[in-house]
């Protein structure tokens, strides 16, 4: 449902419905490695990681 949403409302024909799409994605993706990961990995617990001695 959402898809369909997002690409009634990409302007132009498919190649660039489809170019604006690839864009938007690489911008989702670029936000979330760059901000919200860093923001909430001090926050998870697998970085408390420990290894036994022995």
């Amino acid at each position: 449902m959402m898809y369909g949403w997002l690409w009634r409302h990409l302007p132009g024909p498919v190649p660039v419905r489809v170019l604006l799409a690839a864009v938007l994605v690489a911008a989702v993706l670029a936000a979330c490695f760059l901000w919200v990961y860093p923001a909430i990995a001090p926050f998870m617990p697998f970085n408390e990681t420990t290894v036994g001695e022995g």
